[in-house]
């Protein structure tokens, strides 16, 4: 639907995750008998939740146990990890600092430079371990990073930045980073991100991208809506991404996941995402509230630490119990932010989706009252949907 701005723009309407609802079909089925498997570059994973390549989300332990649960996490490259031997003091300074001191603070910490021979080693601990080695990078590291993330032999590499284009225009003589010859060569599969339209996820496709990652800005961490006024609301981002996904499986024969990355907080939140598209969901605070997370109960945007331009802040999202209750369960929460994958199943078989391919054809309508209507009570007393 477009609209009126003015007397010569147009503009389309967009809507958030909050402003839609998904509609149960004619069947329901048993959530035992829904199957919730997706699979990236040929890695098959149960749970359709990848953790964020944040500092207070994963690390070497929490990528372990992430894919032991049957899940995925994402190592930061850029991160603490592997610019301090021993990342557990600088952590613990990121925690106890004020509000007023933080961006000062976190300038200071990610002033020290990456190093190589931890960018191999934090691979090699991973996979040692037994976990999948996926880890992330902005573009400009991939640049640097890339032969050494090949060689310490990690199953992927995720290339993030706040937007991501084929078509970048750089300054003259400096090197920038060829996405197509990046996937072509590398020999790790790469996905890429963020992007939040039909036709820059259809030329990351056909780039070669083993996967996208749509959302700019929607993170509870992040800021960049605010700093930069860039953005498309998470429902039809996803939506709109989702369909540039169908278009390249018809005239390529190779289906690339689409992975919502943001705003996404509880079970309901993610239901949402497959609904309109996607095959799994990038998550960060939910995943940071964990008691094995790195945070200490706090989450922060991965450009909070820019030297010239902050684009994340540090939240308190505290701790709230195992990983493994988060994702797996049982809950001891009733606000759809422990056991996860539960919450996946219940909607599935709720909506008649045996598997996610039918999650993504449900009815979805426009619904702004959808958390709201009917919630005084727990409103009024912080419970629940209130919180």
């Amino acid at each position: 639907m477009t609209l009126s701005l003015g007397r010569f723009r147009t503009v389309r309407r967009a809507y958030g995750i909050d402003e839609i609802a998904l509609v149960p079909g004619g069947r329901t089925v048993d959530p035992e008998v829904t199957d919730s498997r997706w699979t990236l570059a040929g890695i098959e994973r149960e749970i359709p939740i990848i953790a964020s390549a944040m500092d207070g989300v994963v690390d070497v332990g929490m990528a372990v146990e992430l894919s032991r649960l049957g899940a995925l996490g994402v190592l930061n490259l850029e991160g603490v990890q592997c610019r301090y031997e021993d990342p557990d003091p600088v952590l613990d300074r990121i925690a106890a600092v004020g509000k007023d001191g933080f961006v000062t603070l976190m300038q200071e910490l990610y002033s020290q430079p990456v190093q190589e021979a931890l960018v191999r080693r934090r691979i090699a601990e991973i996979r040692e371990r037994g976990g999948i080695a996926a880890v992330s990078a902005t573009p400009a590291a991939a640049l640097r990073l890339g032969t050494a993330v090949a060689e310490a032999g990690a199953d992927l590499l995720f290339v993030q930045a706040t937007v991501v284009s084929t078509e970048h225009v750089g300054p003259v003589g400096r090197e920038t980073l060829n996405l197509e010859a990046l996937c072509r060569d590398l020999g790790v599969p790469v996905v890429i991100g963020n992007c939040v339209t039909y036709e820059v996820a259809l030329q990351l496709m056909r780039a070669g991208a083993a996967g996208v990652m749509v959302g700019i800005g929607p993170g509870a961490a992040c800021t960049s809506r605010g700093v930069l006024g860039i953005g498309i609301p998470q429902a039809t981002a996803v939506a709109d991404c989702a369909a540039a996904r169908e278009h390249h499986l018809q005239e390529s024969g190779r289906a690339v996941p689409v992975i919502a990355d943001g705003g996404i907080v509880t079970g309901g939140d993610i239901c949402k995402c497959l609904a309109c598209g996607a095959d799994a969901v990038m998550i960060g605070s939910p995943i940071a509230r964990a008691a094995e997370a790195p945070g200490r109960g706090f989450h922060w945007g991965m450009a909070t630490p820019s030297p010239v331009l902050p684009r994340g802040t540090r939240i308190q999202v505290g701790t709230t119990g195992s990983l493994e209750k988060i994702l797996r369960g049982p809950a001891s929460l009733d606000d759809g932010t422990q056991n996860l994958l539960g919450c996946i199943r219940t909607s599935m078989g709720t909506l008649g989706a045996r598997t996610l391919r039918e999650m993504q054809q449900v009815e979805v309508v426009v619904a702004p009252s959808l958390l709201t209507e009917g919630k005084v009570y727990q409103k009024a007393q912080q419970l629940g949907m209130g919180k």
